[in-house]
């Protein structure tokens, strides 16, 4: 199984990447600082890690140069930071690719794909298991989403809530829930932020499918519910 190093000072971003790749297939190892990821790679196979750019001490291009001279892997920076010098920077240090945060699920397990082929790994990507709801359909695996056979593009959280809401539809699901489920219990930036991601959820399935946006309905006084049966 290929194994990912996740280097990224924010617990919760870990989870979360670590999440989408262990549902992709990949067998993953958790680092918050430079000294957790030498650790990492001194005592364990490492087949690419995954390194954020902007870290409280060592930032993610000193940490990349130096698992480079330890090991030469593939990385992949994951970075809110967009400028073009940061990236040929990342890139001159031995970085194979460069992602800008936000981005999504299937964005991240493609390039993941395709920095292990560049770098000549042997990788059997894992046939595709649909779950499906009307004109909903999540490849479980790929964690692509498809409107009516077309696919759309969401943010991992956008996709984490509509993968709850059509695993378990017809629950009911607080916004204290919402957020312990797809956040974490760290969280601080209240309930808000779940009618917001609801909200934006529901625009882009609206914009291919009338039908789709009405899935994700309002529970008054309680929260939200995936209505399957429209």
């Amino acid at each position: 199984m290929t194994t990912i190093l996740i280097v990224d000072d924010e617990q919760n971003m870990r989870q979360l990447i670590d999440l989408v790749l262990v549902n992709a297939g990949f067998h993953t190892i958790h680092a918050a600082n430079g000294t957790e990821a030498y650790y990492a790679v001194s005592q364990q196979t490492i087949d690419l890690v995954l390194l954020d750019v902007m870290m409280p001490g060592e930032n993610g291009f000193e940490v990349c140069k130096a698992i480079q001279a330890m090991l030469p892997v593939p990385v992949i920076f994951l970075t809110a930071r967009d400028a073009s010098e940061d990236k040929v920077k990342g890139l001159m240090l031995g970085g194979d690719d460069y992602i800008v945060k936000p981005f999504t699920a299937d964005e991240l397990v493609a390039r993941i794909y395709a920095v292990l082929r560049r770098a000549g790994a042997s990788v059997h990507e894992p046939e595709a298991q649909f779950l499906q709801h009307g004109v909903i359909k999540i490849d479980e695996v790929s964690r692509k989403v498809y409107l009516e056979d077309e696919p759309i593009t969401l943010t991992l959280k956008e996709f984490e809530l509509l993968y709850l809401f059509m695993k378990h539809p017809d629950n009911v699901y607080s916004r204290e829930q919402l957020l312990e489920h797809i956040w974490d219990l760290n969280y601080s930036g209240g309930t808000r932020t779940v009618d917001t991601h609801i909200k934006t959820l529901r625009i882009k399935l609206g914009k291919k499918s009338k039908e789709a946006s009405d899935y994700i309905q309002t529970v008054w006084g309680v929260g939200y519910r995936f209505e399957k049966n429209l």
